[in-house]
């Protein structure tokens, strides 16, 4: 939680980034979803993208909340350069899955930090995960439970498709949503900032 007097904002509506951050007792006060476009520039790189859109969320937020201390973050899976956005049809989540079956990607994580005096700190975590290969059977049952809604490469490692990762090598909270080892220490810099 930010010092007394200061208010902390979550510039984001995903839920699993409040529980993280409240995991780590750093409860946001306010909780403000931000409606920026996300389409990648061209010949955008993915570590790119997820930090750039950190970055304009939390500028957007501060539009609204000039006195605070803001939190953005945004996540993109790729494989190999391919980005896979948020699915939103079982047609889309069956290809995304079924290119990543067997293989290892990226999850990007954007963070963005922004003091009331306008500075920022901003950081991109990745994570390497392999999904074991999805059998047929396995990949209609996880499509049929509709999980995959909403998620970024059609999987949310929290879940049932926690059963398709065979392994990862970077951190688990950048793969729900969050990394909270550097959250907790750009927030920590920005409040030290913001006393001064």
């Amino acid at each position: 939680m930010a010092d007394k007097g200061m208010t902390f904002v979550l510039a984001s509506a995903s839920p699993r980034r409040l529980a993280l951050l409240e995991q780590i007792g750093r409860k946001p006060d306010l909780v403000a979803a931000m409606d920026i476009d996300e389409t990648p520039l061209p010949a955008e790189s993915p570590g790119h993208l997820a930090r750039r859109l950190a970055c304009e969320k939390a500028a957007a937020a501060a539009h609204l909340h000039p006195n605070a201390v803001i939190l953005a973050a945004d996540t993109v899976v790729a494989c190999g350069r391919r980005e896979l956005p948020k699915t939103d049809d079982p047609a889309q989540a069956r290809k995304h899955l079924e290119l990543l079956s067997g293989r290892r990607h990226r999850v990007y994580g954007g963070i963005a930090v922004r003091a009331p005096d306008g500075k920022v700190w901003q950081r991109t975590v990745v994570t390497m995960v392999k999904l074991a290969r999805v059998s047929d059977a396995e990949m209609e049952a996880y499509l049929a439970s509709g999980e995959w809604k909403g998620k970024a490469g059609a999987y949310g490692i929290q879940g049932s498709a926690g059963a398709f990762i065979e392994a990862i090598n970077g951190s688990y909270t950048n793969i729900v949503g969050l990394c909270i080892y550097t959250a907790r220490g750009l927030l920590t810099a920005a409040e030290a900032h913001a006393k001064r």
